[in-house]
């Protein structure tokens, strides 16, 4: 298989640390490693990994994944398919374009509706997989269709934004891990760009103070959950719980630093004592030492509050 790979997918690197490509700066090597910067070069490399039974995991920023430090025994394609072209108060995109690059062309162009995104670090393609969304706003808000190429049958095809079943923090390609996003239509509104980049320095401030930007982590380990809690005992103890309830949401960091655990170390990672729902890298640390953390965190919160929370962060090679 080695040679085969070798030979029919040119540019194609062996044994290359996935650390170097995440922003937790963890995990080990993939067996083998691709960048496709173009459809033709996507298609050309999921056709040669069908060929020969070579597992698949399509890499966007890596901003949202933990990498096992056994690494993967696959190819792992990088898609830097990342064209932006303005038509209107539309954007055509690749899913390899930079989140925080499309937000700043968009204020240029005084389109308004991805101010949230801006430090982001993620790609496009990684923002729709998982359906991103902060301040209020959702990724959903602008898309309009999206392009993709199912890994089974390499058809390409278009979906609707009805048609990608967008829920909380999920798709249909988080469910159908078959379906890999090329490139997507965003729409905008109109409006003025000076105000759009005052909202983005606002965001950008809010997250430099509220976030743990000085070490490497994967953002928001765990989805806020969307529910009530309607405990007396509870609600008495952490009076904050009724606000939450109004909302229908409770921040998952707010339930994490109730149970004590803001600050917690395993190893070199840390539960960040900023925002408890970071988990940083405090410097050299492993991945069994995040998974160590999260699964902590989910038992504490279990425990405490009866709340089951639900990892945002991707997993590879576990």
């Amino acid at each position: 298989m080695e040679n085969k790979i070798l030979q029919n997918l040119p540019g194609v690197q062996q044994n290359i640390l996935l650390k170097d490509f995440t922003t937790y700066k963890i995990g080990g090597p993939a067996k083998y490693f691709f960048v496709a910067k173009t459809k033709e070069d996507l298609v050309m490399a999921i056709k040669i990994a069908k060929n020969l039974k070579l597992p698949v995991f399509i890499l966007g920023g890596g901003s949202n994944l933990l990498v096992a430090d056994k690494g993967f025994k696959g190819l792992v394609v990088k898609i830097e398919i990342s064209e932006m072209e303005v038509y209107g108060n539309e954007v055509v995109v690749g899913a390899g374009a930079s989140l925080t690059k499309l937000s700043n062309l968009s204020a240029d162009n005084g389109l308004s509706g991805l101010e949230w995104a801006a430090g982001i670090p993620g790609t496009v393609g990684g923002a729709i997989y998982g359906h991103a969304q902060a301040f209020g706003t959702k990724i959903s808000n602008s898309i309009k269709e999206v392009e993709t190429i199912n890994l089974k049958t390499l058809k390409i095809k278009k979906l609707s934004k009805e048609q990608c079943n967008f829920t909380l923090k999920n798709s249909i390609f988080k469910k159908n891990k078959n379906l890999v996003i090329v490139s997507a239509v965003l729409e905008f509104d109109g409006s003025d760009a000076k105000e759009i980049k005052n909202k983005i320095k606002e965001f950008l401030i809010y997250r430099k103070t509220r976030h743990p930007v000085d070490f490497p982590s994967a953002g928001s380990t765990f989805v806020n959950p969307e529910i009530k809690i309607k405990n007396k005992n509870l609600l008495e103890k952490f009076p904050e719980l009724k606000e939450y309830n109004e909302k229908v949401t409770i921040p998952a960091g707010y339930l994490i630093a109730k149970c004590g655990l803001a600050g917690k170390k395993i190893g070199n990672a840390q539960i960040s004592e900023k925002h408890a729902n970071f988990i940083v890298n405090l410097g050299g640390a492993d991945a069994k030492s995040i998974v160590g953390l999260i699964n902590l965190a989910k038992r504490k919160v279990k425990k405490i509050f009866g709340v089951d929370l639900k990892t945002e962060v991707q997993f590879l090679g576990f």
